[in-house]
């Protein structure tokens, strides 16, 4: 035999021998496994009929609140109409959780699969040779993202804030469309803080749910009676511009050195690269999102207003 014909039937043996399962009766087959979270997991798996490719994000809920929080996610997808915000395509619960017992469920969500991965990815790529994106093509993905944000702040019948925006959880489609996804995050835009056991109790949220080096500083030091808002978004998409021109968040280096994330965010410095290709309008762009206050510190349609100035002055320059 062939060293192809024994690689064939390796390959076969492999693919029978992976996990199958059914969701309201569409059968799929686990490829491989992309990504793996406090809460969930989430697998490459295949239609057993179509082939077609998908993402199966699988949660586990150790109480009936698990259970309400994962399908709080899909409930608020469902309200949400984007080209920019990822689509739950079906979903299903299996088992009932029950914390006295000690029983799990499973609430299986099937997503679609996008193969180029996240911008995080595409930026990494792209620092390994100090290969800078170009102004125009950063503000046409980043203009995208917004419209994005757009939908899930314009939610009915209550505003959604998606409060884990970075670069990790925007995917790029075949056209190099960005698309913003995990949405378990998100939540009711505007809360009214009234006392310190509800500041702390959104405190500890944004610490378990919002990654540290894009969260507004609001959320570090929640004050006993403000308003927060999906302002605090605004704050994380400055990040990930900042972080499409070059190649990190404004407080990776901070993180990764081991110092105060917290401190660096409150201290309100933000440090753009003196020598770098792209215009003043831009650096511009992202101060005008990184404002402290989050009561100073622009809405998205605003934010959007500005992007498409800068791209028609950027068609002007060309």
């Amino acid at each position: 035999m062939n060293s192809f014909g024994w690689t064939l039937i390796m390959k076969r043996g492999c693919f029978c021998s992976k996990e199958q399962l059914n969701i309201n009766s569409t059968r799929y087959v686990v490829r491989e496994r992309l990504a793996q979270g406090g809460f969930s997991l989430i697998d490459l798996v295949e239609n057993n009929i179509t082939r077609k490719l998908y993402a199966l994000k699988r949660i586990t809920c150790h109480s009936v609140d698990d259970q309400n929080i994962a399908l709080r996610e899909i409930e608020n997808c469902q309200r949400i109409d984007s080209e920019h915000v990822i689509k739950v395509l079906d979903f299903e619960l299996k088992g009932s959780a029950d914390i006295v017992i000690n029983a799990v469920s499973h609430l299986y969500i099937v997503l679609p699969y996008y193969k180029h991965g996240s911008l995080a990815d595409h930026l990494t790529m792209r620092a390994k040779k100090r290969d800078h994106m170009p102004e125009a093509q950063v503000m046409q993905i980043f203009l995208g993202i917004c419209e994005g944000v757009r939908a899930i702040h314009d939610a009915k019948p209550v505003p959604l804030a998606h409060r884990d925006l970075k670069t990790a959880n925007i995917c790029l489609n075949d056209s190099f469309e960005p698309i913003i996804v995990d949405l378990g995050s998100m939540t009711e835009a505007r809360l009214q803080i009234c006392g310190q056991t509800q500041a702390q109790r959104l405190q500890d949220e944004a610490e378990e749910r919002s990654s540290i080096v894009y969260r507004a500083p609001e959320l570090f030091s929640v004050k006993s009676y403000c308003t927060i808002d999906e302002r605090t978004d605004i704050w994380s998409l400055g990040c990930v511009l900042y972080a499409m021109c070059f190649f990190h968040c404004p407080f990776d280096p901070i993180y990764e050195k081991g110092d105060s994330v917290a401190l660096a965010v409150l201290s309100g410095n933000i440090n753009i690269p003196d020598e770098n290709i792209y215009s003043q309008d831009l650096h511009e762009l992202i101060r005008y999102m990184l404002r402290m206050d989050p009561m100073e510190r622009p809405f998205i349609y605003s934010v959007i207003e500005k992007c498409h100035d800068l791209i028609q002055k950027l068609d002007g320059r060309v």
